[in-house]
């Protein structure tokens, strides 16, 4: 089957590693049987996923490797790190909240307040990131926060 991994997510499919198919709890798990590239997808197999129509069944579907598996490069971080954490501003305001990350092929966004604004995660907007602290730095345009 077909897969177009995130970035960092393209080393956790490896033989033997097991994957789960969606996020919720007991999802079903899948063992990689076999992984190689072909252009910008990978081309997946899983054991006892043999015939066509098993491997319909897994068309759209997301998969979740382990968080260990994942190669994070400086300045990457995983979403749900991200989740929660507060928008300041140079003075220190709280300017929203990030309630989610949209990926787009030009960059990822954080989804951030009520009315589920996108904040390019690009080095003009972004400063600096500090998962102790649960505070994104962010220098934004006037306007950009108001959906």
């Amino acid at each position: 089957m077909k897969c177009l991994p995130t970035a960092s997510g393209e080393h956790a499919f490896a033989d033997g590693t097991a994957v789960a198919l969606g996020s919720a709890p007991g999802a079903r798990e899948l063992r990689c049987a076999g992984a190689r590239r072909h252009h910008e997808k990978l081309l997946l197999s899983f054991d006892g996923v043999t015939t066509p129509e098993a491997a319909r069944d897994l068309v759209g579907k997301d998969l979740y490797g382990e968080a260990g598996a994942i190669v994070l490069a400086p300045g990457e971080y995983l979403d749900a790190d991200l989740v929660g954490m507060r928008l300041i501003d140079d003075a220190e305001r709280e300017l929203a909240i990030v309630v989610g990350i949209q990926h787009f092929p030009a960059q990822d966004c954080l989804v951030v307040g009520e009315r589920r604004a996108l904040v390019p995660m690009v080095k003009a907007f972004i400063r600096r990131v500090d998962l102790g602290s649960r505070t994104i730095l962010v220098d934004l345009p006037d306007g950009l926060l108001e959906g």
